[in-house]
């Protein structure tokens, strides 16, 4: 018999909750093959068996949450131990019975009402949010495929996992619904409120006229995009670069405070908020002031389609020495970020909007974008904070400076 574990996660991480089974008891499993994905503060991670064989008995339940080192599941080595579906015919006669009535039924479709389908197409219809059970598959044998799950019209994903919810009443008789939240949001819940708890936080404000970049971009994308394999010129890489040139300015704004200490970091990894369908997380951009504008944009865009997808490693995560998350994707005018984590600043960009300014002793219309510098107050001056996003400011309105910070 061989016993899985739950795997060492990461340095932080102690414990997940058992998302979803990918193998039953009575399955078959191969050695690497993936049969159960557990849901961690951070990302989700899907966990193989270390052995090919049977699965004898799962000993945590979906929702359940279980700890580093605990097994969850033995597999009998070899496959050479009787799989509880077969044990189930012999000592329910009855329950065979009941089976052979059922023209296309099958052990796999009898445990739980589970239906049969490809890890494949299990991993994509978690990702849709789509239940398995409302494929119609083209297979005869009733196995549901990748093709089955995207020609399913897509059922909106809820951002947090139901826990045999079920209206009921309040006082005044109007229906609500109890439902439980994700781990990953009890955990990002937790944490906002730790930093506005353990931190003197302080937000200060600045406006943005994004013309020149915006003639900027436009001028340069199409042969951006041809000469760096099909990278976009987005506006992410050049707010990457004017932070990295105003932490420099600024270096106590790139920092974290450790007891009675003050740690200066030397290095800019610049963490780009995401927003997913689970709440918000932080993937992070390693040595953003070694990196060129397209070897940023590819490392956001690579970050986001595997946010999408749900394959973040924690190691996209760890780390980060400053944030920057863009509200104005959901067309956020003005708001305040929260810091992130340790951190002691992120910075906060919002939707663009052409307002009427002055320049010089003329009014004109211009593309304007609120920015806003959260920071700790025991960390950075309000002076220091000004100046920072000052800094932001000037290069972001002329930014071929940029290209001498870079």
């Amino acid at each position: 018999m061989a016993e899985i574990k739950v795997p060492e996660l990461a340095e932080s991480i102690t414990e997940g909750t058992i998302a979803q089974w990918l193998k039953q008891p009575g399955d078959r499993v191969e050695k690497g093959e993936y049969i159960v994905e557990l849901e961690t503060d951070k990302v989700n991670v899907e966990v193989i068996s270390e052995e090919a064989g049977v699965i004898q008995e799962l000993k945590a339940e979906e929702g359940d949450t279980v700890q580093v080192g605990q097994v969850i599941a033995v597999v009998s080595e070899g496959g050479e131990a009787s799989a509880p579906a077969n044990t189930e015919k012999t000592e329910a006669p009855k329950q065979e019975e009941k089976v052979a009535a059922q023209p296309q039924s099958t052990p796999e479709t009898d445990k739980k009402d589970r239906p049969i389908a490809s890890p494949a197409a299990r991993k994509l219809a978690r990702e849709k949010g789509i239940d398995l059970s409302a494929v119609s598959p083209v297979d005869p044998m009733g196995r549901v495929r990748v093709q089955d799950v995207n020609a399913h019209t897509t059922q909106p994903k809820q951002e947090v996992q139901a826990a045999k919810s079920a209206p009921v009443s309040q006082e005044d008789g109007k229906p609500v619904e109890i439902v439980r939240m994700s781990r990953r949001r009890q955990t990002i819940a937790k944490r906002l409120l730790e930093v506005k708890q353990n931190t003197a936080m302080l937000t200060t404000f600045n406006e943005i006229d994004m013309t020149a970049v915006m003639e900027l971009r436009k001028r340069k994308k199409d042969k951006f995009q041809e000469e760096h394999d099909g990278t976009r010129l987005g506006f992410m890489s050049f707010f990457t670069k004017a932070v990295v040139a105003a932490l420099k300015k600024y270096p106590a704004v790139n920092s974290e405070i450790q007891g009675n200490e003050l740690i200066v970091k030397k290095y800019y990894d610049i963490g780009i908020a995401v927003s997913t369908d689970e709440g918000l997380v932080v993937p992070v951009v390693r040595d953003s002031d070694r990196k060129n504008f397209a070897e940023i944009e590819a490392d956001i865009a690579g970050f986001a389609k595997k946010a999408r997808e749900n394959k973040l490693s924690l190691g996209d995560l760890q780390g980060g020495t400053f944030t920057i998350t863009n509200g104005g994707t959901f067309g956020s005018l003005f708001s305040t970020p929260i810091i992130n984590g340790t951190q002691v600043g992120i910075l906060g960009m919002h939707t663009i909007q052409k307002r009427p300014v002055a320049v010089g002793d003329n009014i004109e219309i211009r593309p304007m974008m609120y920015v806003a510098l959260s920071y700790d107050h025991r960390v950075i001056d309000g002076a220091e904070a000004v100046g920072f996003l000052v800094t932001v400011k000037k290069l972001l309105e002329n930014p071929e400076d940029l290209l001498l910070e870079a």
